[in-house]
């Protein structure tokens, strides 16, 4: 009822307080209404944080896919703008054919475009000559890049000016910078403090590798552009939205001139050059070396690179890798290697070859970036196969192989940061190995697909097996032993990893061995410690050892300490229990038999070889404690009657307790244990005569 009052839109505090302490009949049906209303208070406020947290999420996740957006929307824009180049390319192209088929038709167009265009032959070259001083006057304003910058005849500058860089991420201001544009490259250069009109290299990229995005303007960012040089990409700001409009076309017009002076290059190179006459020899002897030597040039053919595919062929390249891609751009280097196969390898060959060489060079290094754990680690390992596999096409199989294996280690720890941390200490170790073992199987997987033919990659996937098993056991052993949990949820929780470990023998990986040998040291250290606390307990008790029956007040109590005894394998424990609820035995005794059964039980849950020893000795100091008290107190008690009470004590550690130790051992281990029967042979007390007041000792 009141959900529905204090919901409702007119709710007035007041009235309904007034309303309810007249309805009342005293103070405790106030208190009544006070609670429910807490309970109410408690629960709105449970469900606004979930209803928080909740949003909060989804408002991360539209972050995220708001940033992808953005990089789609860049990469199509980027994409439109090289179709346009390609178009206006072929437009260009057209043009110039239509000049060669009537060169008084280009001359008339080539005035109409430009009324200013030189006329002769030696005004061409005056101005040719002028941009080459002008480009060299301007580069020796520029530290560092004398070295970068032969000087050839074809280079000259084409435009240059000042921009401002920002920050990609984070839209914030790096420097202010200085940018060439030649003929064939880009150089960026930063302003020299205190020297005015001085600059220091920054970095140089090729107009074959770059491309240009206009950035969209959002106050107070504007008049900005982007640089995408794979796999970086820089941002540059102008003065003004008419500069940055000349940066933006001059650039483009520069890419597709370079474009264009390529390809007439590379059709220049494939037409068949005549090979220069030989001088007659007056030899004889010639005419047999020469037709030796015209047979294997005969055979030599020469190499078509005209074919239309071939001359596009970087281009394409360069659109693939733009557009991510990846097996269109291997396909394309599969089908030229394919045609270049049984081909000599001619100079036009090489430089083919060099051109396609740079864009495997970039592709490699998107392919890598891809892979890198600076990417996004969401989708599991099955999201790098695309990456993994371009590279293993390209040749790069050790190198995928390392970076699939760098890319699922950053996962796996990640994923283990991400886990939070519990009250209860094996419920967070179950979060943890369904997290780690769980990865560890889909990377297994997923190297086995990707790698089914590289069979020496598999040594460096056990490599890293063992070392993110490493990083696994530093975070369960922060967790369980450096946090001195108890042994028994340190028993449990190696339990549960051990059940884990198991999964991965589906693959035909076995790592149990490696979790025994990473964790020996941290259990040793438990059943130490552990056996520390019994001994010093065990002490304890014997120094305030009365030597007095056990009176448990209650049949309830009984039942429930020979429940406990039953547990422990003492199946006997009736023969010593007395009338009413008296126990015929001391209280020190019954509570060292069940903590010394409680630590085997948790001792054999934690065994493996590599523990036989620090078992067996933790067990035979804990039972040295009790058996040296029984016996110090059989020799120096004078009480007739309680020398017999200890007798009957001691007969139910040697002939009860210890056979039950060697039997539980033995039963856990796999093999007895030669100690412990030594230390019941071994014993002083040889015989107990219940009938008589003296021991044979």
């Amino acid at each position: 009822r009141p959900r529905w009052q204090l919901e409702s839109g007119g709710f007035a505090a007041g009235e309904y307080v007034k309303q309810l302490s007249q309805q009342s009949d005293g103070d405790r049906d106030l208190q009544e209404h006070r609670q429910r209303i807490q309970a109410l208070s408690e629960e709105t406020a449970q469900s606004l944080k979930r209803n928080v947290y909740q949003n909060y999420r989804q408002f991360i996740e539209t972050a995220r896919e708001i940033s992808y957006l953005e990089s789609e929307m860049y990469q199509l824009s980027h994409i439109l703008t090289e179709q346009k180049g390609i178009m206006e390319a072929v437009t260009q192209a057209l043009l110039l054919q239509a000049d060669r088929d009537d060169p008084a038709l280009g001359a008339r167009r080539a005035a109409a475009a430009d009324p200013f265009l030189p006329l002769s032959a030696k005004d061409a070259a005056a101005n040719e000559e002028g941009r080459q001083r002008t480009l060299t006057t301007l580069l020796e304003k520029v530290e560092g890049c004398r070295d970068l910058l032969p000087e050839s005849p074809g280079k000259y500058l084409v435009y240059n000016g000042d921009l401002v860089e920002y920050d990609a991420d984070h839209m914030a201001q790096i420097q202010r910078v200085h940018a060439f544009l030649m003929n064939d490259c880009l150089l960026v250069a930063t302003a020299l403090p205190n020297r005015r009109g001085a600059y220091r290299y920054d970095a140089l990229y090729p107009l074959d590798g770059l491309a240009v995005v206009n950035v969209k303007d959002n106050p107070p960012m504007k008049d900005m552009f982007k640089l995408l040089m794979f796999p970086e990409s820089r941002i540059f700001q102008a003065e003004n939205a008419k500069i940055k409009k000349e940066w933006l076309e001059v650039l483009e017009e520069t890419k597709r001139n370079r474009a264009l002076s390529e390809k007439r290059r590379l059709e220049q190179e494939a037409l068949p050059r005549p090979a220069p006459t030989p001088p007659e020899s007056t030899n004889p002897f010639d005419e047999d070396e020469d037709e030796e030597e015209d047979e294997p040039s005969a055979e030599e053919e020469v190499v078509d690179l005209s074919l239309e595919w071939i001359q596009e062929l970087p281009e394409d390249l360069d659109v693939c890798i733009a557009q991510r891609d990846f097996e269109g751009a291997v396909d394309l280097l599969d089908k030229l290697n394919e045609y270049l196969a049984d081909k000599p390898v001619s100079q036009p060959v090489k430089e083919l070859r060099a051109k396609v060489d740079e864009r495997v060079r970039q592709l490699t290094d998107v392919l890598v970036f891809e892979l890198s754990p600076d990417r996004s680690l969401r989708g599991g390992p099955r999201a790098t196969r695309r990456a993994v596999s371009q590279l293993i096409r390209l040749g790069q199989s050790t190198k995928a192989c390392e970076l699939f294996l760098k890319n699922r280690a950053a996962a796996v720890q990640t994923a283990i940061r991400q886990l939070r941390i519990e009250g209860a200490t094996l419920l967070y170790i179950h979060k943890l190995c369904h997290v780690f073992f769980t990865s560890l199987l889909e990377t297994a997987r997923e190297f086995e697909t990707d790698f089914a033919g590289n069979n020496g990659c598999y040594s460096a996937f056990v490599v890293w097996a063992r070392s993110s098993m490493r990083m696994f056991v530093d975070a369960f052993s922060k967790q369980v032993f450096d946090s001195k949990e108890s042994l028994s949820t340190a028993a449990e929780c190696v339990k549960v990893a051990k059940e884990h470990c198991k999964q991965l023998s589906e693959i035909g990986l076995d790592l149990t061995f490696i979790i025994h040998a990473l964790l020996v040291k941290d259990i040793k250290g438990a059943l130490q410690s552990y056996k520390d606390i019994i001994i010093e307990a065990t002490k304890h008790r014997n120094s305030e050892e009365m030597w007095r029956k056990m009176n448990l007040m209650t049949p309830e109590a009984l039942g429930k300490l020979r429940e406990e005894m039953r547990s422990c394998g003492v199946g006997n424990f009736d023969q010593y229990t007395g009338d009413d609820c008296w126990v015929n035995l001391s209280y020190t005794v019954v509570a060292f038999t069940k903590q010394t059964m409680a630590f085997l039980e948790e001792a054999l849950k934690l065994y493996f070889p590599e523990l036989h020893m620090v078992l067996l000795e933790s067990l035979v100091e804990i039972i040295l404690v009790a058996v040296q008290h029984v016996d110090y107190s059989l020799r120096c008690e004078q009480d007739p009657e309680k020398k017999a009470f200890i007798r009957q004590n001691a007969s139910f550690l040697y002939e009860t307790v210890l056979p039950v130790v060697e039997k539980r051992f033995e039963e856990g281990v796999g093999k007895p244990a030669k100690q412990l029967q030594d230390l019941r042979n071994a014993s002083r007390l040889m015989r107990v005569n219940p009938e008589s007041t003296t021991s044979v000792v």
